[in-house]
């Protein structure tokens, strides 16, 4: 059971990872909704807190000949904007080492 679950998990993520890809280089945005946009992002954003949180970091968390500065630029904004955030907080989460 545990391993269906884990199989059926996998293959969501590359469901996603498909879709988004293909909204991209077909240019329709619309392709994944704002919904389900959010809620992959918040669903991603969390499990990776929790795991950078964790005794065992995560992977690295983009990869980086994938994405521009642009995007990471632009997506980190809206999130500190969505979080109530300014740059301040961040700075002092920045550079802070783990427990």
């Amino acid at each position: 059971m545990a391993v269906e679950a884990e199989a059926k998990a996998g293959s969501l993520g590359v469901d996603f990872v498909e879709a988004a890809e293909h909204a991209l280089a077909s240019g329709r945005l619309d392709g994944v909704s704002d919904a389900e946009l959010e809620g992959v992002m918040t669903a991603a954003v969390r499990l990776y807190a929790a795991k950078a949180e964790a005794d065992t970091a995560p992977a690295a968390v983009v990869t980086p000949d994938r994405v521009t500065p642009t995007d990471i630029v632009v997506t980190v904004s809206a999130m500190i904007r969505a979080a109530g955030l300014n740059l301040w907080d961040v700075s002092m989460w920045f550079n802070r080492t783990k427990r």
